[in-house]
């Protein structure tokens, strides 16, 4: 049996992946996650083999989902399910370490073929995108720039939250958090919480 977390912060469209994995009898479902900040420790008490990943996640990004995984679980298979059919968030997902990017909208055959390729050793890029935009070396402009940790309080600060909530959902200090927010400002030239906000949409950190 191939252990699967489901991470997706919509219940009705993770109750539905469930109920398909769940009809192939060699994959057992053995959780569902909603928050990004919540994968890593789920995958510490389920021990997944695969993780089923949705990119635009509460709390954090999934492409630093997928950095976060990959650096503790080399092994583990990582199949981004997502709305996002832009070629330069499957490129980040791909480069970050998924081995699949599946779009929500294709056929749910598409999902079943891409976890049989994983399991087998290959990459899967759904076919309605563009192969070809997707292996480029073009990257985001001004994202290689940012730590992972500068990454997750952009995106928290795009969600419109406080340095106190972030402080708490990050489990650091208020005063990390302001470094952070400072650091973020000088690197993207950015000097409100609107022009960061703007920032964390144009590199795709939502």
């Amino acid at each position: 049996m191939r252990r699967i977390l489901v991470v997706d912060d919509h219940s009705l469209l993770s109750d539905g992946i469930r109920s398909l994995l769940s009809s192939v009898p060699t994959y057992l479902v053995v959780g569902e996650v909603g928050d990004g900040l919540q994968v890593y420790q789920a995958c510490q008490q389920l021990l997944p083999d695969i993780v089923v990943l949705d990119l635009g996640l509460p709390g954090m990004d999934g492409i630093d989902v997928i950095r976060q995984l990959k650096r503790r679980w080399p092994a583990l298979i990582v199949a981004v399910l997502t709305a996002d059919a832009a070629e330069y968030r499957a490129r980040d997902a791909l480069a970050a370490g998924a081995q699949a990017y599946v779009l929500k909208k294709s056929p749910r055959q598409t999902l079943l073929a891409a976890l049989h390729l994983t399991l087998a050793g290959k990459a899967f890029l759904d076919p309605a995108l563009d192969a070809g935009q997707v292996t480029g070396r073009q990257g985001t402009a001004g994202q290689t720039r940012l730590t992972t940790r500068e990454r997750q309080v952009l995106k928290l600060i795009a969600e419109g939250l406080r340095n106190r909530d972030i402080a708490e959902s990050l489990t650091i200090t208020i005063k990390t958090v302001e470094t952070h927010r400072l650091n973020l400002m000088r690197k993207l030239d950015a000097h409100n919480a609107v022009a960061l906000a703007d920032w964390a949409n144009r590199l795709g950190i939502h």
